[in-house]
């Protein structure tokens, strides 16, 4: 029984590993071997855990799926109200800062999805959970009153996704004009001046 955890705890350990190595080589140059070194290891005993490179990083990102989507709707679900539901969406959807290792890598796959059809894939993956997720709230928010939406649901839904990556994006890329706390006031804000105001 412990081995498996063993594993799985290790696995785990190269994922974390892989996102530290991006950062410091960048996902076009990365290698096995730059991903065993960072997690001190040696590309062999990497192989061990992952066939080749693009099963890492496959892995690498379904952890993006895991937090940014999974996770986040597992959280919605125990808040009642549609408002507080998208205030808490806002704010589980945006980085914790410049250093969000995990949500730099999400950005080198969205640069790699028009040269890897894998990694397309993963991208439009994780796209359509955003905007479930926001389509979601939307829908329960209209349903019960606490929303009245001056555009298409659906249509607010991809704004706010596409407000996510575009704050998220600048975020990660370190520009000094904009910090998390004033992109989820942003985004906010936007909700509101259409009709869904958050909690």
């Amino acid at each position: 029984m412990g081995r498996p955890n063993r594993q799985e705890e290790r696995r785990i350990a190269l994922i974390q590993a892989a996102q530290s190595a991006v950062l410091e080589h960048g996902l076009i140059a990365l290698s096995l071997t730059d991903v065993a070194k960072q997690a001190g290891l040696t590309r062999g005993a990497l192989l061990y855990y992952f066939d080749d490179l693009d099963a890492l990083l496959v892995e690498t990102h379904r952890a993006g799926i895991q937090r940014f989507c999974d996770d986040r709707d597992a959280r919605l679900a125990d808040v009642a109200s549609p408002a507080d539901q998208l205030a808490l969406a806002i704010d589980i959807g945006l980085p914790s800062g410049p250093d969000d290792a995990l949500m730099r890598l999400l950005y080198e796959f969205d640069f790699l999805a028009g040269h890897s059809e894998l990694h397309a894939d993963l991208v439009q993956q994780m796209y359509l959970r955003q905007l479930a997720t926001y389509r979601g709230v939307l829908g329960a928010g209209v349903a019960t009153g606490e929303f009245a939406p001056t555009i298409a649901p659906d249509e607010l839904a991809m704004d706010l996704v596409a407000l996510e990556d575009a704050y998220s994006l600048h975020i990660v890329a370190g520009n000094t004009h904009l910090d998390v706390p004033t992109a989820a006031r942003a985004m906010r804000s936007v909700a509101a001046g259409l009709g869904c105001p958050p909690g």
